[in-house]
């Protein structure tokens, strides 16, 4: 392993045990913890369950994409398909968890709602909007590397 990468890989790690953890002890707990009067309201907070689980695996896909794009850049094939590839789905993950975000806004205003809890819209809102911008960095990011490989392929041909 590379030392300029090790860091990286450590914090990508780190996070992924830490979504990992979430996943498999307090978001179980929270869930058994729920006693709602109402039968809509346990739905909501089924969804609400559905779609945090859904946005950790989307987490973990991008978390994983980005561990291959460090290896690309450790073993010098960082300009090439592999990590265009690598970074579309960094881009793909991303959306998908803005979207999954901005699906639950409703969803999180009735919570909060329910709960006299303003704090978790503006938590859910900020969520999208994090995974907005990692989305479009990673788009940006993808454009810029197709472009770099564009110009050293042609740089190749004219020596």
């Amino acid at each position: 392993m590379k030392r300029e990468t090790l860091f990286l890989k450590s914090v990508i790690y780190l996070m992924a045990v830490f979504v990992l953890g979430l996943c498999i002890a307090v978001l179980p707990l929270a869930a058994s913890a729920i006693t709602a009067p109402h039968w809509s309201i346990k739905l909501m907070y089924g969804a609400t369950f559905i779609g945090l689980y859904a946005s950790a695996a989307a987490f973990c896909v991008a978390l994983w994409q980005g561990l291959l794009l460090l290896r690309y850049i450790d073993t010098d094939s960082a300009f090439s398909e592999l990590s265009i590839r690598a970074l579309r789905k960094i881009k793909v993950s991303a959306a998908v968890l803005s979207g999954l975000y901005f699906l639950g806004l409703p969803l999180a205003y009735i919570v909060a709602q329910e709960q006299d809890a303003p704090g978790i819209i503006i938590i859910c809102f900020m969520f999208a909007l994090a995974a907005s911008t990692i989305a479009v960095f990673a788009a940006v990011l993808q454009k810029l590397l197709t472009h770099a490989i564009a110009l050293k392929h042609e740089n190749d041909l004219t020596v």
